[in-house]
């Protein structure tokens, strides 16, 4: 919650007389004022009440005045509780002092009147200032009463889903705008006697209603399940007893005790004793425990995203519990959120309340509604108010000398609404995205957010995080370097030759690993470095071996213990024999690059601190004197040949205070050990799948928070740099006490590294054509954001490698690419890439879980695999939805159009023809259309997203057109066949039927319906051919069957259920055969013509875009011109773009 206050909020005050105004008009206009304001909840606030503060509000509009939502009040007993807060409203009432708590919940998310703030503020603002010391002075637990009175304030801790009831379910669904559309559309169907149709329609939709309130229930119960928790967990209280109470209960501030068997956290909570192996895969979608430690003391500021690794989220999984106290088990921590508060809390409202999708494509869709019922209004009221001038005879006539009634014209003239405004079409446009979502569950990629499927297909940037992602998730150890002040030893390929010291005892001591039943669990590459040390952990696992662990190294509280291998299994020459206990862990994190533990010998003597990380940030942290002066050099080497490269440091302590130290002293100061070189091998897909992307013009990133040149060894293997393409290293600092902040760009294939500030730049690098790409660093990205913002759009805009990236730069590297107008993809194991996978366009996730939270595609495909297989099956759906689109509309225009055809003769479609074209032709099409799969293929370029271009429009008028004459051409030559028998103008509508002009246009219609499901079915580059849609090519066949039995030879039932009119001249009946035919080939070339004059203009528009969005920023120049021009950078030299 990145805001300490609520905002967008308007204060309203309920006026009684204002109110009662209301009810009588509701009771006035038969509730049709109650449905008004049930679809414009702000109308409804502005007519009963009237602005004021918010300090006096009993009402309030959220969100700019999209939401309604009532200020509850209650009475607070200062007194009894002698709670101190600030958000206190005190007024007096019979000279007695009384608090009023004033709150309301929108969105599942309690917030309170602050007086001091004058705003409502989410309830967690109460907790948001506390320090690492407040909360280790609240370990002494609550009273009840400071519990009860804390309750009352946050509310319960309770992630409720709301699943609503059946009936008021189908309220809200009946009330729904499309409903009272088909309510009116059957009402209008019934009086004018299409009773077959309408109570068709009525069924239909009865079904429809049936199956969305199903839906919705069972999904709202299994998110409420999910969701859900409710256990029996223990808490101190502040008189030292034990007291199990439902985790309901919970308030920031309790103080909870972990069994040694673990639980499912109920809240999130600072652990301050003890460890705790966590599995976190229901938050992260990363599989691998983590090991969580006490939270250091310091006047620090807790925050739960910056102490991850002190903190344990809801919904995350406690494996084991350890070290309370000495002398007994399990661990200790401090309430810190609770509810929707937490970080499963915030996850669950995300999907409850997700943010809109920005996407072109269905704001468009819901655009092009709004045209065609605009279309149908102004014909229906055109069609009223000029009834003399009309060009359509049925509609002209006089009143006087016609027997049609004013009712009559007015139930024809909004019967063209309910034909023009297709209600099908927004449920006919997900059949693509629903098809893709089988498809890709079937792949093993599973989807919690459906219309993000449409947005894969208009990806244009992918970024990928490198291990475990890229490339494998575990690491072989390379070998050992040991390193001193002289200089750096020969490379040891194996640790257990190394001699006994403190290399060794680091390698052997300096990670998280924890047993579970016997099994290691951690890290990959700390797993990895114990097996190649061949030292054996233990764990104290009953009290008894606690405390003779606690004996064997000197009366201090032991975490773990390191065992050098048994004699015989040591190297011949080497012999270890002391153990090394593990007293204290600070554990390794994304934002400090590194970790540290504190080691004790036998009874308690030589006392270390051993510290792991980036090899720059462990040698900031040694003294000079004992890093090599080769240091940089030989990690530059190792680092370009594409080692993972870890360091390692010691320092020796006073045995007296390795139970109290704490991390900032015993991570400075530190000796240099050497470095840990490990071989990280590139899985063999990231190659294939990287190649294939750059071919469909696809801009690939890579984000690690590993070594920039390995990072760039990486990204050339893999493919993301050719081995002729350059590399910049982009440098950026701060600002010191006497400089300006620098940005310098290194050329860094030479063999020193050449170095340009932004204002000086090589001419010779655009002069010999050779492609570059730019690589930065998290530090160096931090500083360009913050003092070159103008420079940054550039760095963006050709940056393939950033290297060394916290989780939150991650995030904030989506967002500013997805600022320049790209849809940002991302894929990434889970860990550390939560945020930036939410934030993303498309976000996958590699896990083994069927879906999480973390992002809304999850793969169990261990690779990247899955990143082409999605953006194929999102342009198929794109594309699918265009095609639906697009059929649904002609649709609506083919029936628009025969209507008004036969109007003009005075008749009109029979009931059934009606049923026959909306059910058996134009639904059981729709159906199966979308069932075609993706191309094997990904074409460079994208497809479109915009329904509302000129292009779509001109397709659908030219169609149009096209279709409306071949109908009228069908009605002349009826009417110049020498049987022609004319209509019976004193019967208007349907009661003339059967007749020769309603008969011709149902046969040449029928086939249109038919025709264009083919024409707008495009295939290539993004679907498969029609062809392999058997289905679809079945029920083609099966519906042109129907409809030349029909034409040629209908039966005596037919003819008289559909009313049409017996026809025996067979040349006439092959005749229109032949019409409709040519309609399909004229059809069918002009959307092909079209189609491949819109490609390539599209191309043409979209690179004259690009120049245009480069010259956007001044300093850039134009794609045409060259990229190194007034001495500075500039990019964009290849058609990867944003659009």
């Amino acid at each position: 919650y990145e805001n300490s206050h609520m905002k967008d909020l308007q204060g309203y005050r309920l006026v009684p007389w204002r109110m009662w105004l209301c009810r009588i008009f509701a009771l006035l206009s038969a509730g049709l004022l109650l449905l008004v304001f049930y679809w414009r909840p702000r109308w409804a606030v502005l007519a009963r009440c009237s602005l004021c503060p918010l300090a006096m509000c009993d009402t309030l509009l959220v969100r700019g005045e999209c939401f309604v939502v009532e200020v509850q009040v209650e009475e607070w007993e200062e007194d009894r509780y002698g709670e101190e807060y600030d958000w206190r409203d005190t007024v007096q009432l019979h000279k007695e002092q009384k608090v009023l708590l004033r709150y309301f919940v929108f969105e599942g998310i309690r917030y309170m009147w602050v007086t001091k703030k004058g705003a409502f503020c989410p309830v967690s603002v109460l907790s948001e200032d506390w320090t690492c010391v407040d909360l280790y002075r609240q370990q002494g637990g609550l009273s009840r009463q400071v519990q009860s009175a804390r309750r009352k304030v946050y509310g319960q801790n309770l992630i409720d889903v709301p699943v609503k009831s059946y009936a008021r379910l189908l309220l809200e669904e009946v009330l729904n705008p499309f409903y009272i559309f088909q309510v009116f559309s059957i009402i209008l169907w019934m009086s004018d006697r299409y009773y077959y149709y309408a109570a068709c329609i009525l069924f239909i939709s009865l079904i429809s209603i049936s199956i969305s309130l199903y839906e919705i229930r069972k999904q709202s119960t299994t998110l409420r399940n999910m969701a859900r928790l409710v256990v029996t967990v223990t808490v101190q209280r502040d008189t030292g007893e034990e007291e199990n109470v439902s985790s309901e209960e919970l308030v920031p501030g309790d103080c909870l005790l972990i069994p040694p068997e673990g639980l499912m956290l109920p809240c999130d909570a600072a652990l301050l004793v003890g460890e705790c192996m966590v599995n976190e895969s229901m938050l992260t979608g990363e599989s691998i425990p983590v090991m969580k430690t006490p939270l250091p003391v310091g006047e620090d500021t807790y925050s739960p995203d910056f102490h991850r690794r002190h903190t344990l989220f809801c919904g995350t999984q406690v494996i084991q519990a350890k070290g309370r106290r000495q002398g007994s088990r399990g661990g200790l921590a401090v309430v810190t959120r609770t509810g929707f508060f937490t970080a499963k809390g915030s996850l669950i409202n995300s999907i409850l309340y997700p943010q809109p999708i920005s996407f072109r494509f269905y704001q468009d869709a819901l655009k092009f509604l709004l045209i065609l019922g605009i279309l149908g209004n102004n014909y229906c009221t055109w069609h009223i108010l000029y009834l003399r001038h009309s060009l359509f005879q049925f509609i002209f006539m006089k009143y006087s000398e016609s027997s049609t009634t004013w009712v009559e014209l007015l139930v024809r003239a909004l019967d063209i609404v309910t034909i023009v405004v297709p209600p099908a079409l927004p449920a006919a446009m997900t059949t693509g995205t629903i098809y893709a979502q089988s498809r890709l569950k079937k792949s093993g990629v599973f989807c919690i957010s459906p219309p993000r499927i449409n947005v894969c297909g208009k990806v244009s940037v992918f970024c990928f995080d490198k291990t475990g992602t890229l490339t494998e998730e575990g690491l072989d150890v390379w070998g050992i370097m040991e390193g001193s002040g002289s200089g750096f030893a020969e490379l040891v390929p194996d640790p257990r030759l190394l001699p006994p010291g403190p290399l060794l005892s680091a390698l052997a001591s300096c990670h998280s690993v924890a047993l579970l039943e016997g099994q290691l669990l951690g890290d990959p590459l700390e797993l990895k470095m114990i097996e190649s040390t061949g030292w054996e952990l233990e764990e104290p696992a009953e009290s008894e071996e606690q405390v003779e662990m606690v004996m064997e190294f000197g009366n201090v509280r032991v975490l773990a213990v390191m065992r050098p291998p048994a004699s015989e299994l040591q190297p011949a020459g080497i012999s270890i024999s002391e153990p090394v206990a593990i007293v204290q862990r600070f554990p390794f994190s994304s934002s400090l690059q590194r970790m540290s533990v504190v080691t004790v010998g036998l009874g308690g003597s030589n006392a270390l601190v051993f510290l792991k990380g980036a090899p720059e940030m462990v040698a900031s942290l040694c003294v000079k004197d004992s890093v090599p002066a080769q240091f940089s050099d030989t990690l530059r080497h190792f680092a370009s040949e594409g080692f993972r490269v870890l360091a390692l440091a010691y320092k020796p302590l006073n045995e007296s205070c390795v139970k109290t130290i704490e991390r900032g002293t015993v991570e400075s100061s530190l000796r240099f050990l050497g470095l840990l070189v490990m071989k990280n091998q590139v899985k063999p897909e990231s190659a294939g799948v990287i190649g294939t992307l750059k071919q469909a013009h696809l801009r690939t990133v890579m984000v690690t928070g590993d070594n920039i040149l390995t990072a760039v060894n990486v990204a050339r293997t893999c493919g993301m740099m050719q081995s002729e393409e350059r590399v910049i290293y982009v440098h950026a600092t701060p600002p010191g006490n006497h400089s300006q902040p620098t940005l310098r760009f290194h050329l860094g294939e030479t063999t020193e590294w050449n170095c340009f500030p932004y204002t000086s730049f090589p001419q010779g690098l655009y002069q010999t054509g050779v492609q570059y790409h730019l690589a930065i660093n998290g530090k160096s990205f931090s500083v360009l954001c913050e003092y070159f913002p103008e420079y940054l759009p550039k760095v963006l805009m050709r940056g393939t490698v950033y290297a060394r990236m916290a989780p939150e730069q991650k995030t904030q590297l989506v967002k500013e690419l997805q600022k320049l107008n790209y849809r940002v993809g991302m894929c990434g194991d889970g860990a550390n890439d939560c945020g930036a996978l939410r934030a993303a366009d498309v976000g996958v996730s590699l896990s083994e879980a069927e879906a999480s939270v973390a992002s809304p595609f999850t793969s169990k495909t261990n690779n990247i695999s899955c990143v082409p297989l999605l953006i194929r099956e999102g342009r198929c759906a794109l594309v699918t939805s265009f095609s639906l689109f697009k059929y649904m509309a002609l649709y609506s225009l083919i029936q628009f159009c025969s209507v008004l055809i036969l109007y003009t003769v005075k008749t009109n479609l029979s009931d059934l023809q009606f049923l026959f074209f909306d059910l058996v032709l134009v639904t059981s099409l729709a159906i199966v259309m979308g069932r075609g799969g993706p191309s094997s293929e990904l074409h460079p370029q994208r497809p479109p997203a915009s329904l509302l271009s000129l292009q779509v429009f001109a397709s659908l008028l030219l169609h149009c057109l096209l279709l409306v004459l071949i109908q009228v051409f069908a009605l002349l030559i009826t009417r110049t066949q020498n049987w022609y028998i004319p209509l019976n103008t004193t019967v208007s509508g349907a009661g003339n039927l059967p007749n020769l002009e309603d008969t011709s246009i149902f046969a040449v219609s029928g086939f249109q319906y038919i025709i264009m499901a083919v024409v707008v079915t495009k295939g290539y580059p993004y679907r498969k051919p029609l062809y392999t849609n058997v289905l679809f090519v079945v029920v083609l066949l099966a519906l042109f069957g129907v409809m030349s039995w029909l034409v040629l030879y209908p039966g005596l039932i037919m003819k008289q259920l559909l009313q049409l009119h017996d026809i025996e001249d067979m040349d006439y009946k092959l005749l229109l055969v032949a019409l409709a035919a040519l309609n399909f080939f004229i059809c069918y070339l002009l959307e092909v013509e079209y189609h491949e004059h819109c490609s390539t203009l599209g191309c043409t528009i979209q690179y004259e875009e690009c120049n245009l969005q480069i010259s956007m920023y001044s300093s850039i120049a134009a794609i045409t011109e060259p990229l190194w021009v007034q001495s500075r950078l500039y990019s964009l030299s290849h058609p990867m773009l944003p659009g």
